[in-house]
């Protein structure tokens, strides 16, 4: 479990992250795909991802469009591990 993060980090984390949202006690991004297969090829890179870093997204699907909530649970909140998935998603995905 991590330390969750003040909502001052947070915003600074958001403001120089292009599509991440603070949504509550998640942080979240919608991602926009051509077509579905491209929406569950993007799925399965971001659950390799997840499995690696042993921190599992919730992943919404709605045909060309994902969206990824990330929290930790044990923590109530968004922590450092939330932080650090967000930027290996778009590092891997070359979405930013």
């Amino acid at each position: 479990m991590g330390t969750k993060l003040n909502a001052e980090s947070i915003r600074g984390w958001i403001q120089a992250r292009k599509g991440w949202r603070r949504r509550s006690n998640k942080l979240t991004k919608e991602f926009t795909f051509k077509s579905f297969r491209d929406s569950i090829v993007f799925v399965n890179r971001v659950a390799g991802l997840a499995d690696t870093q042993d921190h599992h997204p919730d992943i919404d699907i709605r045909f060309a469009k994902v969206t990824i909530a990330l929290s930790t649970h044990d923590a109530g909140g968004i922590t450092e591990k939330d932080i650090k998935m967000a930027e290996q998603i778009d590092f891997a995905t070359s979405t930013n």
